[in-house]
């Protein structure tokens, strides 16, 4: 659709990432001051920007208007995603807190893995701009729901009871702490990998230097997401019974190893069972590393490190098909995987030292 309003292609780059852009700069903001006016407030608001941003995708007959809504509904996007992220660590407890994220992180992955291919199948019956406005469609029973909804209201008035409300400069300050500025680093860590690896090398390695079939490529593609939407639900389990750091630290490792045996692998059937084990891994960091993000900040001040937290993970969705394009054209095929496997076994050391710094303020604390 872009390349059809701008034949050019000079602004279709900008039309696309303009989405991701503007998350960038708006999930911290967001998550400021959420605890100040309500995280259901902003998730109304974030829900009702998305919407308007569908349409006017859908209305769009210039460019410009297409990038101006894709702008939109990436600001509804962070509002929406950094407040009830936030709203569903301050609603659930500890001791189930991990299923809560999981059974959340699972629909979010559900979704994207079916409108992808139902989106690609209703642009070719019904035309590109009908697909917005069936987005529209979709998303609007949301809106309804969040906004009439006397239970949500109800749910965000007792979690601002429950915690002290803390001034957005002290907040500011708080996001300085190393561990949680640690773990913001991981999260950028992994989405590098996610989309830089798994979601642009990948392929082209399948097809360009293992010659597999595109069919094959793209079964390989399912079941690698089937794999971390059950993975995602099964951590948000194990990080309830085992704890957030040992679950991070096993989804770390997994995925570690999976990266460092790609480019040993050649051929479909020995990279299946790989992609399996891989994306095991990368489906246990997406519910326990949010949880673990909990874990270290007060309740007061989830919703600014939640917004730090979103922010690097939005970097990472940028610059790593950026960067693995240019080690992969550069260095080969091979260097990606390797330089993706170290750095997400450095990520281990980082969550290793985090723990024992935790380990020493308790201990600090306890004399």
């Amino acid at each position: 659709m872009a390349h059809k309003l701008d034949p050019t292609g000079s602004l279709v780059g900008l039309a696309i990432s303009s989405w991701f852009l503007t998350r960038i700069f708006i999930e911290v903001p967001s998550g400021l001051i959420s605890a100040k006016v309500g995280r259901r407030n902003l998730i109304v608001r974030g829900i009702l920007l998305g919407i308007l941003g569908s349409l006017l995708c859908a209305l769009s007959n210039s460019i410009y208007i297409l990038i101006l809504g894709r702008t939109l509904w990436g600001f509804g996007t962070a509002l929406y995603f950094t407040s009830n992220t936030a709203l569903m660590l301050d609603l659930f407890n500890p001791e189930v807190r991990g299923r809560a994220m999981g059974v959340f992180q699972g629909i979010c992955f559900l979704g994207s893995f079916l409108g992808a291919p139902l989106g690609a199948v209703l642009a070719r019956f019904i035309g590109f701009n009908a697909v917005f406005v069936a987005a529209t469609v979709v998303v609007l029973p949301a809106f309804l729901v969040a906004f009439f909804s006397k239970d949500l209201r109800e749910m965000d008035r007792a979690a601002r009871r429950e915690h002290e409300t803390v001034p957005i400069r002290n907040i500011i300050t708080s996001l300085n702490d190393p561990a949680l500025l640690g773990v913001c680093y991981v999260n950028l860590s992994r989405m590098l990998v996610a989309q830089g690896v798994m979601s642009t090398v990948f392929q082209l390695y399948l097809n360009e230097t293992l010659g597999i079939a595109v069919e094959l490529i793209g079964l390989t593609l399912a079941v690698r997401t089937i794999s971390i939407i059950s993975m995602v639900v099964l951590s948000g389990y194990l990080t309830d019974r085992l704890g957030s750091e040992l679950v991070v630290l096993l989804g770390l490792a997994i995925n570690a190893l999976g990266q460092g045996l790609y480019p040993l692998a050649s051929s479909f059937e020995q990279i299946l069972p790989l992609a399996i084990i891989e994306s095991a891994g990368g489906g246990f960091l997406f519910t326990s590393l949010i949880v673990y993000l909990s874990d270290l900040v007060s309740p007061s001040l989830r919703g600014g490190a939640v917004g730090l937290f979103r922010t690097f993970m939005d970097l990472g969705g940028i610059l790593g098909p950026i960067v693995f394009m240019l080690i992969y054209n550069s260095l080969g095929p091979h260097t990606s995987f390797w330089l993706a496997s170290a750095m997400l076994t450095s990520n281990i050391v980082i969550i290793s030292l985090i723990k024992m710094r935790r380990r020493v303020d308790n201990l600090s604390e306890f004399k």
